[in-house]
């Protein structure tokens, strides 16, 4: 089914990077959230009526309130695949994000109101009248949101967003929540057991955490998290797949949303090497991040030494003392002047954050271990902490 849709409206649809598909993407999902979500809510609010059970009420206006963050889904969207301006001129991908914080609040706020009126019918309960009708509604509504969060959980995975990750959960936590309405009708019904409000509780539970996790997956991205460790990889691997690359470092992913994504880093050449031909290199590695990645690549050349066997020898003394402080630790751009009274060793050296020294503490040990080594060691040092995974 979902493939069918696909084919009928989204044009492109396996074109999952580009931006424009990923509109059609949210149209698909946020159009079909809203008609099934105005049809649940109007056929719960008939079995609410037809019970009197605050837990089918307070069920329905939950999927009035889903209906409004397609809405907003839908919106958010569009908004996101609008072009670059003067005032945006890294585009809007980011109110996609802002689309899925939305929606979330949006559940948060339902969730409270539900509590609110479940607390209040265990206070005072009253008598739930029991219809066929309104199993037969709750039991289609359980079987359609069942398929939205497939659904949605589909679609969000193809084109790794947040937004339709939200709807998808929430989804989920309907599925759940409906269930749970219809049991307390069934218990209330065979056992003579009033169960509604307790229900409701439930009910609202469900559909809190359903919030605050979607609040969580949509909050992580505006915060900028560390990018996705398989791009960053692939980013790596073309990178060094030239030749005339020995290294790279510094590697930064800036994420403005999706499809709209620049990365920076510094690639270790040859100092030997013609700078020219070397420069036409860096540009044909950038186009090629370009066409493989979907992003903007800008790439600085760090001429280094790469063919001086002392040189290359020392460096890796050095990096082995780094590695005794921390295995997971780096170094870049060593440059070495020797004199007749001392051997200055200039480097960068890359810490991970979850190292328990402070950068002070990393420049003092690695000098001590370089005296320890050779006496004639100083070491000039500039410390580094990674940007991605």
């Amino acid at each position: 089914m979902t493939e069918l849709l696909l084919r009928h409206f989204v044009r492109d649809y396996q074109d999952t990077q580009s931006p424009e598909v990923r509109e059609r993407y949210g149209t698909l999902s946020g159009a079909t959230g809203i008609v099934l979500n105005i049809l649940l809510c109007a056929g719960k609010f008939i079995a609410g009526l037809l019970t009197g059970a605050v837990s089918v009420t307070a069920d329905a206006f939950n999927n009035l309130s889903d209906a409004a963050s397609s809405l907003v889904t839908l919106v958010g969207f569009r908004l996101a695949g609008q072009a670059a301006d003067e005032d945006h001129p890294y585009g809007h991908g980011r109110m996609e994000y802002l689309a899925g914080l939305a929606v979330s609040a949006a559940i948060l706020l339902v969730g409270v109101e539900l509590a609110k009126g479940a607390l209040e019918k265990i206070l005072h309960p009253e008598a739930v009248r029991f219809s066929w009708l309104s199993v037969g509604i709750l039991c289609a509504s359980i079987a359609v949101k069942l398929w939205m969060y497939l659904f949605n959980k589909k679609l969000s995975r193809r084109i790794s967003s947040a937004a339709m990750a939200a709807t998808a959960a929430d989804s989920l936590s309907d599925c759940v929540a409906t269930g749970a309405v219809l049991l307390g009708l069934l218990v209330g019904h065979f056992a003579q057991v009033s169960i509604d409000g307790w229900v409701g509780v439930v009910v609202a539970a469900f559909v809190l955490r359903a919030g605050w996790e979607a609040a969580k997956d949509t909050v992580d991205p505006l915060l900028g998290k560390a990018p996705d460790p398989e791009l960053v990889e692939g980013i790596r691997q073309t990178v060094l797949s030239h030749p005339e690359i020995a290294g790279v470092h510094d590697l930064m992913v800036h994420d403005y949303g999706p499809g709209h994504v620049m990365a920076s880093l510094h690639a270790e050449v040859s100092i030997d090497a013609d700078m020219a031909a070397t420069h036409d290199v860096i540009d044909n590695v950038e186009r090629e991040l370009a066409e493989k990645f979907r992003l903007i690549a800008t790439i600085h050349m760090d001429p280094i030494v790469t063919d001086d066997e002392h040189i290359n020898a020392i460096r890796a003394d050095i990096l082995s003392l780094a590695q005794q402080l921390d295995p997971a630790m780096t170094l870049h751009d060593f440059r070495m002047t020797e004199g007749p009274s001392h051997t200055n060793l200039i480097f960068d050296v890359v810490v991970p954050r979850s190292c328990p020294l402070s950068d002070d503490e990393v420049r003092r040990e690695l000098a001590r271990l370089a005296r320890e080594k050779d006496p004639k060691y100083l070491t000039v040092v500039q410390v580094d902490h990674p940007y991605t995974c």
